[in-house]
């Protein structure tokens, strides 16, 4: 598969900042520097093999620090609508949300990848339909659908995630994904977790447009065993795609949920609380 079919514009040669900041006053900065620098090797090494993008990835301490240009991603303890995930700006700049937990490092990569490879959170690409039958086996079918470019959706649960330098990232779909058939010696993850095109694992979801109906849908392991396919609804107009989609998963536990203790002191997390202001100032939470 041509890969450049799939550049959206992107301009190569232009390196992309993205920034990880913590807000919550949970993690110190070498964790936070850590997982930095691993998610950018992954960018580096792992995601440009397969898609044409290039960014660097660095730690920032307080949102004091962000200047413009830098896609910023937000370690928060929670969100306004219980939907972590992809934003955009008023300026239709995206930026990302991660909760703090056990595997916020899973959930950072997930969405810098997604953010990388579709920035507009609107990318669609048309490859053939898929439908899940009553016992509960995923099946190529006749039409077509267009499908949200999500590379991190349908294996994102975390038992699918790899390590860089003892930091879990997340695993991501490639090009390939998309392809009508199978075919042996192909790689339609990072690594290897989605054995045909165009299919989701246990904990992960796959979104698309279906044309006829003119509905959003996905199919999703709401069971936690057999995938099923759900409807969700008409595009909202004010968000884009991948935002709908991330709406739609409210009550679903995200990769990084659950708590940890604190790993500052408690006149360092009120600094970085108060840093943290200007986050709300800029990206109108």
């Amino acid at each position: 598969m041509d890969v450049n079919r799939f550049n959206g514009g992107l301009a190569m040669g232009l390196v992309q900042r993205i920034a990880l900041i913590d807000t919550t006053g949970h993690i110190v900065d070498a964790e936070v520097a850590r997982v930095a620098a691993a998610l950018d090797i992954q960018i580096r090494q792992d995601v440009s093999q397969y898609w044409p993008v290039d960014a660097s990835v660095v730690a920032l301490s307080h949102c004091g620090q962000l200047t413009p240009g830098i896609w910023p991603v937000f370690i928060v303890d929670e969100t306004d609508d219980g939907a972590a995930g992809f934003h955009r700006t008023v300026h239709q700049q995206p930026y990302a949300e991660v909760v703090d937990g056990p595997h916020w490092s899973i959930a950072a990569s997930h969405e810098i990848i997604e953010m990388l490879v579709d920035p507009s959170g609107n990318r669609l690409v048309a490859a053939k339909a898929i439908s899940v039958s009553d016992t509960g086996d995923v099946q190529d079918c006749a039409g077509t659908f267009q499908y949200l470019v999500e590379v991190c959706d349908p294996t994102e649960d975390p038992r699918f995630a790899y390590e860089i330098d003892d930091v879990l990232v997340s695993d991501f779909y490639t090009p390939a994904f998309f392809d009508s058939f199978a075919a042996s010696g192909i790689r339609y993850s990072f690594r290897g977790a989605i054995p045909h095109p165009r299919r989701a694992r246990e904990g992960g979801y796959l979104s698309w447009w279906e044309p006829v109906e003119r509905r959003m849908k996905r199919m999703d392991f709401v069971d936690g065993v057999q995938p099923k396919i759900i409807d969700i609804g008409d595009h909202l107009p004010n968000f884009s795609l991948r935002e709908h989609v991330d709406k739609t998963m409210r009550g679903k536990v995200r990769l990084s949920s659950g708590r940890r203790p604190h790993g500052l002191s408690a006149v360092q997390s009120e600094e970085r609380r108060a840093a943290s202001v200007a986050y709300a100032a800029l990206f109108g939470r």
